[in-house]
């Protein structure tokens, strides 16, 4: 009889301990799957602060080639625009900040690839300038259409924030380490005058002005990431911005949900996107699953020209576009379409800049040596030199302005004024420059 007790005693701790296990593991299936809603229902509830176009068919133009490349279709690429409007407005204003954010749909890596703001392309309506010129002649259709036409890319959609947006995530992030020089130093305080003054937030200055590891805040993080007037120029100021948001994305994903409330309360209304809502939840819910590979800018091989005033000349376009291909989605010697090589050619002619000609191969990447290593640099006739825009002097500053503006005398009269963004400070660098 004792020993039927004990059989049944033990049975029923058995029982228990069962329980008990399926208790906790439903717990901790149930509480993500809570937390996992509760965020759901907060992001979806936002996202009526989003400024969210609708685009209409015709707007947006691709290549005939590109539409029926098979590879393409196993990736999403959209384009990632940065203003720096002063009245907050996001619709024809230059972007000094360029970027194809491309997804890799089966592996979910997505590559960064920055276009250099002064990038000499066909703009929109066979007119050739600096690439962030198109946003402020005719809006987001003519900068993806930019893209699309003169990169052999199949964009579809866009985002597009203000300098106040990057402020207020760096700030809800709680701000990010960086590795100065003493020159960065130097211009990263010198940018937050007008950073701080633009956004309305607050920074400390650093001093004394030394390299070291600096815990940046939002303005003075922006600040560090409009850095122009150092070694590598543009080629190194869109390291800078690729740089921020890979650091960003990585906070992100570690965040709290108070945290990623705040963002979408305060980000949400300086976002201006052609992304439907179901869209935009579908990449919020699947932020985890996303990983930041390569990054890079565009052109791979360029040369800087007096055309368009201080614009830089890809050497060849149609050589950069197969490249690019390569890199971004692996297709090996890429022969990019009709319209690439016409304008392609076109940009050649005006130029005087063949293959053959003298290029600058300044590039910076975040997670490799080199930009579409994989692809052969052996062509004969190819001279590398020094970059030309390395080292920018005050007279060189000046005659850019720093706008982008498309201005000929014959045909764009009626383009920005080249005058307005003159107010240099006395050290010769505007540090109200677009960003």
């Amino acid at each position: 009889m004792k020993k039927d007790k004990t059989r049944k005693k033990s049975s029923a701790y058995k029982k228990y301990r069962r329980h008990k296990i399926l208790f906790i593991t439903e717990l901790i299936i149930l509480i993500p799957l809570l937390v996992f809603g509760f965020l759901y229902v907060q992001f979806e509830k936002r996202l009526g602060n989003i400024d969210t176009v609708t685009l209409q068919s015709g707007d947006i133009q691709v290549n005939e080639e590109v539409e029926t490349n098979a590879v393409l279709h196993g990736y999403t690429n959209i384009a990632l625009f940065g203003v720096d409007s002063r009245d907050g407005s996001m619709d024809y204003t230059n972007t000094d900040t360029i970027i194809i954010a491309s997804i890799n749909n089966d592996t979910k890596v997505v590559k960064l690839v920055s276009i250099y703001r002064d990038t000499y392309l066909n703009i929109g309506e066979d007119r050739y300038g600096k690439a962030n010129a198109a946003y402020a002649n005719g809006g987001y259709k003519w900068a993806i259409n930019m893209l699309n036409q003169n990169l052999d890319l199949d964009i579809t959609d866009f985002v597009t924030v203000n300098m106040n947006a990057l402020v207020e995530v760096v700030d809800a992030l709680g701000g990010f380490d960086f590795d100065l020089t003493d020159e960065e130093v130097v211009h990263m305080n010198n940018y937050c005058v007008g950073t701080s003054e633009i956004t309305g937030k607050s920074y400390e200055r650093i001093e004394p002005e030394v390299a070291g590891t600096y815990h940046l805040n939002g303005v003075q993080a922006v600040s560090y990431t409009r850095i122009r007037y150092t070694a590598g120029n543009d080629y190194k100021r869109t390291e800078r911005q690729r740089e921020l948001i890979a650091k960003i994305v990585a906070k992100a994903k570690k965040a709290d949900m108070k945290t990623l409330v705040d963002i979408m309360d305060n980000v949400f209304p300086m976002i201006s996107t052609s992304l439907s809502k179901s869209d935009i939840v579908s990449l919020g819910m699947n932020m985890l699953s996303y990983q930041l590979g390569d990054t890079c800018g565009f052109p791979f091989e360029h040369r800087t020209s007096d055309l368009s005033g201080d614009s830089e000349v890809p050497v060849t376009l149609s050589w950069n576009v197969t490249r690019l291909h390569d890199y971004l989605f692996g297709i090996k010697d890429y022969e990019p379409s009709a319209g690439v090589q016409e304008r392609s050619a076109h940009i050649e002619e005006v130029s005087g800049f063949s293959k053959g000609s003298a290029v600058s191969k300044e590039n910076y990447t975040l997670n490799g040596e080199e930009a579409g290593k994989d692809v052969d640099d052996n062509i004969p006739g190819i001279q590398e030199t020094e970059s030309e825009t390395e080292t920018q002097t005050q007279e060189a500053a000046v005659s850019d302005n720093g706008d982008g503006s498309v201005y000929d005398d014959n045909s764009y009269d009626n383009f920005y004024d080249q005058e307005q963004y003159n107010d240099y400070s006395p050290d010769g660098y505007n540090y109200d420059e677009e960003y």
